[in-house]
């Protein structure tokens, strides 16, 4: 019997093996492969257009962290990231805490907030373009019917930021509110209404019971924001391509133009792996940070 049970868990091993490989293979080309690739490259002065490379050791990251345009690019992304990530967690768990309630029309509400989550974020970079244009666009109309001159949105470097933002954090509020609504159903009712019957308040209620018993919800949604926005690229290509005056130049963003559009593959692969480290390190503080719950 036992030699039966260790034969059929042996053959069932082999059976999920074979299933996995194809799979396997797929993941080793087109990830595995092209990790460890690009941080081949990196050490390389090599394009993209060329087929001789020649290896340079770190000289590309010694370039790049000596590049101003490039430590404006980090700059840019840290701002980004510190505008829309707190902003972003807050309004998505104050919504969500509403919805969490009986509310007529509700469903329609959840749907309304999750919509710009699957919207292209091409198709909504070009409304918002749009409605952000300072001479005929939307906002900047609504704002000269009541004797306020709207600023040059996207054409102003003192704007340009915020205005990513701004379309950013309208994006991407749906999809930590229902992150937010999973966490806050699996909070038990009876924990509510002894905290009533004690004579908690709803403030206190929200501070002492909703916020740690969802600290691993509210953790996991702050990681995966961190790395989103560190990551952003999109709404900067499509809305002001780094610019103006290099005030929305993000990283990603950067190395898109080293790598195609003046086809310093070498060059980009570090910047690559630059940011790599910078997200990993955010992520291993903010584990840390969170680590009770995980």
């Amino acid at each position: 019997m036992v030699r039966k049970w260790k034969r059929l868990g042996h053959e069932q091993t082999k059976t999920a093996l074979l299933a996995l490989l194809p799979s396997f293979v797929v993941f080793s080309v087109f990830t595995i492969y092209p990790i460890f690739h690009s941080l081949y490259l990196s050490f390389f002065n090599v394009s993209l257009v060329a087929t001789t490379k020649r290896y340079v050791g770190f000289g590309n990251y010694t370039t790049l962290l000596n590049n101003p345009t490039f430590r404006r690019a980090i700059t840019n992304t840290l701002h980004y990231t510190m505008g829309v990530v707190p902003v972003g967690i807050f309004l998505a768990l104050v919504i969500a805490v509403l919805l969490n309630n009986r509310l007529r029309f509700l469903g329609f509400f959840r749907s309304a907030f999750f919509t710009p989550v699957i919207t292209s974020m091409v198709a909504v970079s070009l409304v918002w373009t749009w409605m952000l244009e300072p001479n005929y666009g939307l906002i900047n109309s609504l704002l000269s019917k009541i004797g306020i001159t709207g600023p040059g949105w996207l054409t102003d470097p003192k704007w340009a930021m915020t205005s990513v933002i701004i379309l950013s954090i309208w994006k991407n509020l749906g999809y930590n509110m229902v992150i937010f609504l999973a966490g806050l159903q699996d909070i038990p009712a009876e924990v509510y209404e002894s905290a009533q019957i004690d004579g908690a308040t709803s403030i206190q209620s929200f501070f002492r019971i909703t916020i740690p018993m969802i600290k691993p919800t509210l953790g996991f949604a702050t990681i995966m924001s961190i790395m989103g926005s560190m990551k952003v690229f999109g709404q900067i290509y499509v809305m002001t391509g780094g610019g103006p005056a290099n005030s929305t130049m993000v990283v990603v963003y950067y190395l898109y133009q080293q790598a195609f559009e003046f086809y310093r593959t070498g060059y980009a692969s570090a910047v690559a792996w630059i940011l790599f480290a910078v997200i990993l390190v955010f992520t291993i503080i903010q584990m840390r940070f969170f680590r009770t719950d995980y």
